[in-house]
């Protein structure tokens, strides 16, 4: 392999101290105008540049067809077939999708991948309503109230079962190894173990880690089951001949001049370079970027900011928990009564649970389990099969014939919506700890603290009781450092289909 070469580069620049480490074969600077040769070998391109193509070119008209033709067959309805209500659908398909671009909603980067692509449907709603009322307002203009209070919701919830829809089917393409990004990790060998883990484990997010490069190469990465393809010096050379799709840089090898050295070598080619700076599990609102002094300042905001997300989540809560309570009304007495008659024992199971900054509460449940099953803890722990601080056991004695059916749907956890709206919990959040396990956790463990623990949350639709304890943290941890109303509206849908199939019950 004929690689990087460094006559280009002034003697000066060679005492640096970011200066690239030894290639395994002749080297090219990477600033220089040829940081690269011609693909040495004959790797097939990947699928994935055209069918995220096709894919973002499919959801811009599905889009486009559902936020005209949903308001303009309303207004159809409501008010009779008009010109004028024909031009009223189609300025606000028109006004919905130039806002929900505006909200990123349509980025390669955003689209098919997280929450945040329904943060921008959300968004671009409300920004549309905002626009229409500006126009009433401005222009003096008589917007029919069906457009406001019927046509935009319903615009945004299809939009967004449709976005959910097309992202399981994109999810199974790429879990069965389909729309993939072949993808180079750079780095040291731990900082490429992680993300190589990380990124294996979920293949949803469509990187496909076909190789990595070391500062020395030393052969294969003990354990790692990916070939180590060269130096970090032989990236530009091993991407494109590899025909890679992504590079993704972690650790602390590439910084400073070389990592923009790298980033010029790769704007020759269609490679993209992402940098992964090691802080876990925060993105969107709270991570932003500031260009100063020459320098690229990451600001990462504390998770409880600002003061107006908290108040609009506590509003949401209580809204959702007390319209909750007064539908489910029937369900609840029909329970209460199943729970009073198959076993002695009062309906309700009071237990001391930690929330919000250590605060303890009384956390409410429907009684699944036998009078006296605190009592018998002490004797079933030697049967504990859950790892942590936590208790697990299959087959539990004490849980009672109806309590089974009742935990495996989730239906003894209703009465917290009581909680929800006393303020103590949260429709979503970390799951609710007792006492005992919070003297026994761990400074990162102890974040779960920071907002207040919820009926549902990352760690329900991802297995329930099936997760090891690390797991659970990790996830509850990834909540709390990017908690979002959007985020619970996405956690919430999942919810129900989780409680149906009962997949994961305790």
């Amino acid at each position: 392999m004929s690689l990087i070469d460094d006559q280009d580069t002034p003697h000066t620049e060679r005492a640096v101290g970011d200066r690239r480490r030894a290639t395994t074969g002749p080297r090219l600077s990477w600033a220089s105008d040829t940081p690269f040769h011609a693909p040495l070998t004959a790797s097939a391109p990947s699928d994935w540049r055209g069918d995220h193509a096709h894919y973002q070119v499919a959801t811009l008209a599905r889009d486009v067809v559902l936020a005209t033709g949903i308001p303009t067959l309303l207004l159809f309805v409501m008010h009779g077939v008009s010109l004028l209500q024909l031009g009223w659908g189609l300025l606000i398909g028109l006004l919905f999708i130039t806002m929900t671009t505006v909200e990123r909603g349509y980025d390669r980067q955003v689209i098919g991948d997280g929450h945040l692509e329904f943060e921008a449907v959300i968004r671009g709603g409300v920004l549309t309503a905002a626009g229409l009322a500006l126009l009433a307002v401005g222009a003096d203009v008589d917007v029919p109230r069906t457009i406001v209070f019927a046509a935009l919701p319903l615009v945004v919830l299809v939009l967004i079962m449709a976005r959910h829809a097309a992202r399981r089917s994109l999810h199974k393409r790429r879990a069965a190894g389909k729309s993939m990004r072949r993808t180079l990790v750079v780095g040291d060998a731990a900082s490429i173990t992680g993300v190589v883990q990380d990124l294996r484990g979920l293949p949803q997010y469509g990187y496909q880690i076909a190789g990595v490069c070391v500062p020395s190469f030393v052969g294969p990465l003990p354990g790692l089951r990916v070939p180590v393809l060269g130096t970090v010096s032989d990236v530009v050379q091993v991407a494109v001949d590899g025909r890679f799709d992504v590079v993704i840089v972690t650790g602390s090898e590439l910084s400073g001049q070389a990592l923009r050295r790298l980033s010029w070598a790769l704007q020759r080619t269609r490679v993209e370079l992402v940098v992964a700076p090691g802080i876990v599990e925060v993105f969107g609102p709270r991570v932003s970027l500031e260009p100063t002094a020459g320098l690229s300042l990451i600001h990462v905001n504390a998770a409880e900011s600002r003061r107006s997300r908290i108040v609009a989540k506590r509003v949401f809560d209580s809204a959702v928990a007390l319209s909750g309570l007064l539908a489910l009304a029937p369900l609840l007495l029909v329970i209460a009564a199943a729970v009073k008659l198959t076993s002695a024992g009062p309906v309700l199971f009071r237990q001391t649970r930690v929330g919000k900054e250590g605060d303890e509460f009384s956390m409410l449940k429907f009684r699944s389990m036998v009078v006296d099953a605190e009592a018998q803890l002490a004797q079933l722990r030697a049967g504990n099969q859950a790892d942590g601080p936590l208790f697990k056991l299959d087959r539990d004695p004490r849980i009672t014939r109806i309590g089974h059916f009742l935990r495996r749907h989730s239906l003894d956890e209703l009465p917290q919506l009581i909680n929800v709206v006393r303020g103590e919990m949260a429709l979503v959040g970390p799951r609710p700890p007792l006492p005992n396990e919070v003297v026994q956790y761990r400074e990162s463990a102890r974040r779960r603290l920071l907002v207040k623990p919820g009926i549902t949350g990352l760690w329900q639709i991802s297995g329930r009781a099936d997760l090891p304890w690390d797991e659970a943290v990790k996830l509850d941890l990834r909540y709390v450092e990017n908690w979002s109303i959007a985020f619970d509206l996405m956690i919430l849908w999942r919810t129900l289909g989780v409680v149906v199939s009962g997949h994961g019950g305790r």
